[in-house]
């Protein structure tokens, strides 16, 4: 392609000969370690959604029940991993470009990830006990689009060496906050070095509060169904046939649940120590670090002006000790609820204290009025009421007054739970923030700044409206998308949302 008076070889626009413009090569791939198939193929990462295929394929067979059935398997499913894991590390690449980071993975379907870099809202590096051991990390890349699936992280690069892993993140970060129009990019286009600031620390002390916390007694108890359901799955030769205790006696019984009690808070403490070891949570010049763990080393940054707030969390058994947690809200952050959590566990005073770093305090808590109490009470006592009524029809046709009996009881226990779901209740708005708080078995606080805000929303249902109040919930873009007033009076509701979206606000983290 030549115009009038170009000569031969020319292009519009170029030298003399010069040939066409080249266009914008991508970044060459990088492979992952190859020691990474051994950590796949002993994890069963690639094959484990073949094992269910491999239980028809062994009943057809028609294996004989043994000893040698569990080995057949073993050795079948141990191949598959092993094959599976090495052409999952073959068709795997990762580039770090000056623009962007692509991931290229699949065998018979091709997939290729790009996130601009000045898309990614931070970077963590995990180090599980087997990466560990073979000298690895797997490094997990935020990016404000989120995830693509639920479950599915935007960009993962598993299997790199230590010293490829901080490489990756350092050139990520610095990429991010250098990209043009960036919210801490610095003018003249360098970095600024500032000093590490220690925002937590945890103390092993504050373990004692793990017997508690909910998802830490979750986890020993699902293993040991786990490992009861995997019992049940071998065959009956190799179950060894143990005489179970005699619970027909009192003692035995009570000496069981104590000693099952006392092994379920062991084991909470343990946990909670495998996951939040030596955890700090530091500031580093436009990001927020926090690094924790004993078998999985986890080091998660979080970019300090996507910050938009966080709650405190606080369980039943945390607020008889005096307990919280503590999470921030930050836009395009997946799986918020693990990488956005700043104080794992500890007194409250630490965590409203690092709560009021995150975003200004609003002010005490308004209360809700007394129709908030009576829709509280209502729903309380309402399956008790039903209970005591069922059990007087029983008791007059059947003569079962227990039913009655645990009728009674039921409804009189509601009342304390009715008026403490009120009490959990309150709003406040603030010159630049403001909170609502709610729940009882886990009451929650979240302070936002007023910039979170993108749209309010008003509920009020019939009985709401008869009683004159309404829900209000706050439309942000971090956390879990909505944060709402229960209850609050309705000629309360202009006044609250006009306090919390009025003004603008500019700040950082406090000092």
């Amino acid at each position: 392609m030549t115009g009038p008076g170009a000569q031969p070889g020319t292009w519009p626009g170029a030298e003399p000969g010069t040939g066409p413009p080249t266009p914008p090569q991508a970044p060459p791939g990088r492979r992952t370690s190859p020691r990474i198939v051994a950590v796949h193929t002993a994890t069963f990462r690639q094959a484990r959604q073949l094992v269910p295929a491999l239980i028809p394929v062994a009943a057809v067979v028609g294996f004989d029940d043994g000893l040698t059935t569990v080995v057949v398997l073993a050795v079948a499913i141990t191949a598959l991993s092993l094959a599976a894991a090495a052409l999952s590390w073959w068709r795997f690449s990762y580039a770090d470009g000056p623009t962007a980071v692509v991931v290229t993975r699949g065998l018979l379907a091709r997939s290729v990830r790009t996130v601009p870099n000045d898309r990614i809202r931070g970077v963590e590096v995990e180090t599980p006990l087997l990466h560990r051991l073979f000298g690895l990390v797997r490094v997990r890349v935020d990016a404000a689009a989120g995830s693509v699936g639920v479950n599915e992280e935007e960009v993962v690069v598993d299997g790199v060496p230590r010293a490829e892993g901080d490489r990756l993140r350092e050139s990520l970060l610095a990429r991010r906050g250098s990209a043009p129009g960036h919210a801490s990019a610095p003018a003249d286009g360098v970095a600024e070095e500032l000093p590490e600031e220690e925002f937590a620390r945890f103390d092993n002390r504050w373990l004692l509060y793990a017997p508690l916390v909910g998802s830490y007694l979750v986890v020993p108890l699902a293993a040991v169904g786990t490992l009861f359901r995997f019992l049940d799955e071998l065959p009956d030769g190799l179950v060894p046939r143990l005489d179970g205790p005699d619970l027909s006696d009192v003692q035995v019984v009570v000496v069981a649940v104590v000693l099952a009690a006392v092994l379920l808070a062991l084991a909470a403490v343990v946990g909670a120590a495998v996951v939040n070891w030596r955890f700090r949570l530091v500031r580093r010049g436009g990001s927020l670090v926090a690094v924790r763990g004993l078998l999985t080393r986890r080091h998660t940054e979080l970019e300090v002006d996507r910050i938009r707030g966080g709650t405190l969390s606080e369980g039943l058994g945390m607020r008889w000790v005096g307990a919280a947690r503590v999470n921030a809200l930050v836009t395009g952050l997946g799986q918020a609820n693990r990488r956005g959590q700043l104080l794992p566990l500890g007194p409250r005073s630490e965590a409203e204290a690092l709560l009021r770093r995150l975003a200004d305090d609003p002010g005490v808590l308004r209360s809700h009025p007394p129709a908030a109490l009576r829709r509280r009470l209502v729903r309380a006592v309402s399956a008790g009421l039903l209970l005591t009524s069922a059990g007087g029809i029983a008791t007059a046709t059947l003569g079962w007054w227990w039913v009655l009996a645990a009728g009674v009881a039921l409804t009189v226990l509601s009342v304390p739970m009715g008026i403490g779901r009120y009490r959990s209740l309150g709003h406040a708005a603030g010159p630049r923030t403001f909170s609502v708080r709610s729940g009882w078995l886990v009451r929650e606080q979240a302070v936002l700044q007023r910039r979170a805000v993108v749209g309010w929303q008003v509920r009020q249902s019939v009985s709401q409206r008869r009683q004159g109040v309404a829900t209000v919930v706050a439309c942000v873009g971090a956390g879990s998308g909505g944060y709402a007033a229960v209850d609050l009076a309705a000629g309360d509701v202009a006044g609250f949302t006009g306090a919390a979206s009025s003004g603008t606000w500019a700040g950082t983290l406090a000092p």
